[in-house]
């Protein structure tokens, strides 16, 4: 089984903000026990008298305001959202990350976090698809952070299964998406970091986190199909989702 692990990062109703990022990596069944092991060691390492009660979630960390997070100086809360990206990094070669940044005014009657789900289902599906085409024929499983979405986005993924997307019907996935506390979950966790990381980078121009993993979005015969920029204020958008989709090109660093 290939899991895909999904955390959004942003608000669809914060107004001072304008993107909302949907976004997690995938993971086969047997690395989410060495994704667990990597981040309660990097607990440990950090809050060695109770590693288990540290949550990785990105924006407190840099925020600050929460054990262990505001006893740290400000470079080192920086530098531990970074050796959590860093995992992902240096994960499996099988692992892909996936994200979707959606233009929040670009599309004023539509949900920007609905809109963003349909477009990582479809992709993780056309990964799926390939590697039922390479000789792997396992399905998929969405794994995601719970919250208010969860039976709107269950409903849609029944729908993609039987009516499909705007991109034809899903084939390849295994059930309707689970939701799980992120508390107890680190692979959320990893999620909500690469969200934050792309979040960072479509808000604030703040390519710091994102360089870590900009190499680890899905690709295939040198077009990337992992990372998503929804937005319709630019057509000429020079950000590497955008140049990609329009030429094919291959994905860089430098987004």
């Amino acid at each position: 089984m290939h899991l895909l692990y999904l955390d959004d990062s942003g608000s669809a109703q914060n107004k001072s903000e304008s993107y909302l990022v949907l976004g997690g990596l995938t993971l086969f069944g047997r690395q989410v026990h060495w994704v667990t092991s990597e981040l309660d060691a990097l607990a440990t390492k950090l809050l060695p008298t109770d590693p288990q009660s540290v949550e990785f979630h990105a924006s407190e960390m840099f925020a600050g305001r929460e054990v262990p997070w505001k006893d740290m100086t400000k470079e080192a809360r920086r530098e531990a959202i970074k050796d959590v990206l860093r995992i992902a990094a240096r994960s499996h070669v099988s692992t892909r990350i996936f994200a979707c940044a959606v233009h929040k005014s670009s599309f004023p009657n539509q949900d920007p976090m609905q809109l963003a789900f349909e477009e990582l289902c479809s992709r993780f599906d056309l990964r799926l698809k390939r590697l039922y085409a390479e000789n792997d024929p396992q399905r998929g499983l969405i794994i995601l952070d719970e919250s208010s979405y969860e039976t709107s986005l269950q409903s849609m993924a029944r729908d993609f299964r039987s009516l499909g997307t705007r991109w034809g019907v899903l084939r390849n996935l295994a059930d309707i998406p689970l939701f799980v506390d992120s508390r107890a979950c680190r692979a959320v966790q990893l999620a909500d970091h690469i969200a934050y990381a792309v979040f960072r980078r479509y808000e604030s121009g703040d390519t710091s986190y994102f360089d870590i993993i900009a190499s680890r979005f899905d690709e295939d015969d040198n077009r990337v199909h992992g990372l998503v920029h929804k937005q319709l204020v630019d057509p000429r958008c020079m950000r590497v989702a955008c140049v990609a989709r329009r030429s094919g090109a291959n994905y860089g660093s430098s987004p």
